[in-house]
């Protein structure tokens, strides 16, 4: 759509967790490290927290690809409000076994043996749970309760908790002391640095085709707006910068300047709005509105015919 018009070949600002386009900030390379460590010296539990639109999801999916390089066998749960005997028919499946019945026991058992035979082989297996601040006290538990299943010298399973920071309340609460006591590595996302910032934005539009033009496309201000707005998100980041892109092309303008980024930040409700305010009887500011849509009823309409003539056809 708007591709052609700012010379990049795909867009650089899907909000999809795209590994091809993970930019590596300094907090980012400490917790994959510390993932990666946690899983290939089998720790057992490794903890990630970070707000909403950090990265989480995208960080997990290079970890996934890095460890299945090093023979790691992983169950990757990403919807973790499931019942407990779901829960565990779920990481059977991912782990691609076949459970000999449907009770816990069985598919303990089942699970117990394929460790043991990793296990013998010099292999891990590790369990990923996203948006773990979700997980119900019963299912904490349980999770607890698989890192049972060792010898005496290592974990026969790894456990990699991933979630909003609600999830390091629960693990700092009294029911969960025992669980916390387990979790060796404990990491934290936050929001990018102005300078990372930077760098993401800049990194993104190079991957999309923008070498020798990407500190073109958007002009000092609007940068200095998209930051100021995300405060530093990277999926707000993307929001912004992507709905700035299309209402840029839509008007031909390059770069894109903060005016725009101003009104796509006001369409997404990252500006705070007026309320609209009736004084009196009501009667001016009921007329005010009025003439607000009167006004855009006739843009509207003047855009449709304009459209229409051009299409060869007489508006009645």
């Amino acid at each position: 759509m708007y591709e052609q018009f700012y010379d990049l070949q795909h867009s650089p600002f899907e909000l999809s967790p795209d590994p091809h386009f993970f930019y590596a900030t300094a907090c980012h390379k400490e917790a994959f490290a510390d993932l990666s460590y946690g899983v290939l010296r089998r720790k057992g539990f490794v903890v990630l927290t970070g707000e909403a639109g950090t990265g989480k999801t995208l960080l997990l999916q290079c970890l996934l690809d890095f460890i299945s390089q090093k023979d790691v066998a992983s169950a990757f749960i990403f919807n973790p409000r499931l019942p407990v005997l779901d829960f565990l028919a779920y990481v059977l499946k991912d782990l691609r076994l076949d459970s000999p019945g449907r009770s816990k026991g069985e598919m303990l058992g089942c699970l117990s043996d394929y460790l043991l035979a990793r296990y013998g082989r010099g292999t891990t297996t590790a369990i990923i749970v996203d948006e773990a601040h979700l997980l119900d006290w019963e299912l904490f538990q349980e999770i607890r309760l698989l890192t049972n299943l060792e010898t005496a010298q290592q974990k026969l399973i790894q456990v990699v908790l991933v979630g909003q920071p609600e999830l390091d309340q629960k693990l700092d609460s009294l029911g969960l002391r025992e669980l916390k006591q387990r979790i060796n590595l404990r990491c934290r996302l936050k929001p990018l640095t102005f300078e990372d910032f930077e760098g993401y934005i800049s990194r993104r539009l190079e991957l999309a085709g923008a070498n020798s033009h990407s500190a073109s496309i958007f002009d000092a201000q609007a940068i200095q707006l998209i930051y100021d707005l995300s405060r530093g998100i990277p999926r707000v980041i993307n929001n912004i910068c992507e709905n700035s892109l299309i209402s840029g092309y839509s008007k031909r303008i390059r770069p894109i300047t903060a005016e725009v980024v101003r009104e796509v930040a006001s369409d997404l409700r990252l500006i705070p709005v007026a309320p609209t305010v009736i004084s009196g009887n009501g009667s001016k500011g009921m007329a005010t509105a009025a003439q607000s849509g009167s006004n855009s009823l006739e843009g509207a309409k003047t855009l449709l015919g304009d459209a229409l003539r051009r299409w060869g056809v007489e508006r009645s």
